[in-house]
């Protein structure tokens, strides 16, 4: 909701809101710049709404007995969801590029951004994360950013079904697979995504997003193991290290090569790197310039964040890895260097973890090796009607059946007391969730005790 606010702020809105967050205490510092800003903040009892010409924005996750739920409809304000707001925002833009996919959207879009950004289009930019390159003292929570409103970048979700809301110039497909809904259900979504895109840029190394570019009108492909996409890699230049990767990149279009240097590690960020450069090529931007602002985009917050390293070789890593296939993604980077993983996970909440925690089980158990270790705490829970029946637990208990090592410790802060406990030289440690701004407090926390 964020982002949003904050493009809808730009704009010239007067924009307030309220979040059960701030009542309870929790990430003061970004609550008082949001009122340094010039946002209207109220508790959550309704107070801020209080007259019929507003319109109340509520994410999906807002039940309708919120307060502010309640006193909308009693005033007669209309209501939009904030897929409603965003997609409106976005098709209204002249030129539109969208990032869709279960997994990297938030990356790809800051990637494509600071490309634009470096070319010169100023685009107007909606992220899920901060996106470190735009941000700022005046501005530390950069997951927005304002600029001419008729170049729109955004990602798009899949999660409610509001992707089929969205009408891209350029729609991005970076990857189908399971998180919130079926296989079936993304298939159907992500390909209605495909076909409105004017022209849909695709990932061709993911069987599934493969399989929906027929539908597409235009296409421009991309992948790594695919070597007849129209962007790829060539196979013996990719260089990995801990702190980035390097390759040189095939324009198959142009035959043309390009050397990349990513300041990220990972292959799944050369993949993200690769939709970036194939989407702004869509857009007309020269493969050269996209390749060459790569080499100084800084990433965003929440993506292998490394916090820092202790003088005994303890690396605390900060991290947004919430599904099987971001959590894999992140634990193969881990696991490509030298070294012990301590893997924190705290799952986003109990639905998604009945959802898909067979998968995330078997993810941690495939991706992790004999002497790597899983922590996982209760899932997160700031109230509501949810079912809490099935917990952690179930994931533990799959995790050791396989073979891996894990430990279910009910609390967080119980589990930064193992960790800490747990801790070696050259261990990495990471800190995975979603949901939850405190869990960088965390990891923080973790790290200023291992020193």
């Amino acid at each position: 909701m964020l982002p949003l606010a904050q493009i809808v702020h730009g704009l010239g809105h007067s924009v307030g809101g309220s979040d059960r967050s701030r009542d309870q205490g929790r990430t003061p510092e970004k609550f008082a710049w949001l009122e340094r800003a010039g946002f209207g903040l109220f508790p959550q009892d309704g107070s801020g709404i209080t007259f019929s010409e507003q319109i109340l924005v509520a994410s999906a996750a807002v039940e309708d007995t919120v307060p502010e739920v309640k006193r909308a409809a009693e005033l007669g304000c209309d209501r939009m969801s904030r897929a409603e707001l965003l997609s409106t925002l976005f098709n209204q833009a002249g030129y539109s590029i969208s990032v869709g996919g279960t997994s990297g959207k938030s990356t790809v879009t800051g990637m494509i951004a600071w490309i634009l950004f470096e070319a010169s289009y100023d685009p107007t930019v909606m992220n899920g994360a901060v996106m470190k390159n735009f941000a700022s003292e005046q501005n530390p929570f950069a997951s927005a950013r304002i600029g001419r409103p008729e170049i729109f970048v955004s990602e798009v979700d899949e999660s409610d079904g509001s992707i089929a809301l969205y009408r891209p110039t350029i729609g991005v497909l970076l990857n189908v697979s399971l998180d919130h809904k079926s296989i079936e259900e993304l298939r159907v979504l992500f390909g209605g995504y495909v076909r409105e895109a004017g022209c849909a840029v695709v990932n061709f190394d993911n069987e599934e997003a493969s399989f929906l570019a027929s539908k597409a009108s235009q296409l421009v492909s991309f992948g790594i193991a695919n070597i007849r996409a129209d962007l790829t890699v060539e196979p013996d230049s990719i260089d990995e290290s801990a702190f980035g990767i390097r390759a040189a990149i095939i324009d198959n279009r142009s035959r043309e090569v390009f050397p990349l240097s990513l300041p990220m590690p990972g292959l799944h960020n050369l993949s993200n790197a690769l939709a970036a450069i194939a989407a702004v090529s869509a857009a007309g931007v020269d493969v050269a310039k996209a390749v060459y602002a790569l080499r100084s985009f800084e990433g965003l917050a929440r993506r292998f964040d490394v916090v820092g390293t202790t003088a005994s070789g303890i690396t605390v890593i900060d991290d947004f890895g919430h599904n099987p296939e971001k959590c894999a993604a992140t634990l193969r980077t881990l696991k490509a260097t030298p070294g012990r993983v301590l893997a924190f996970f705290q799952p986003h909440g109990y639905g998604p973890l009945r959802q898909m925690g067979a998968e995330l089980a078997e993810t941690f158990t495939r991706e992790l090796d004999a002497d790597d270790i899983t922590l996982m705490c209760d899932p997160v829970y700031y109230g509501g009607t949810v079912d809490r029946s099935e917990g952690s637990e179930r994931i533990i208990d799959l995790i050791t059946a396989g073979g891996g090592q894990a430990e279910h410790i009910a609390t967080r802060e119980a589990c930064g007391d193992r960790l800490v406990e747990l801790a070696q030289p050259g261990d990495r440690i990471v800190i995975m969730g979603a949901r939850d701004d405190t869990l960088s407090v965390f990891a923080k926390g973790v790290f200023e005790r291992l020193k």
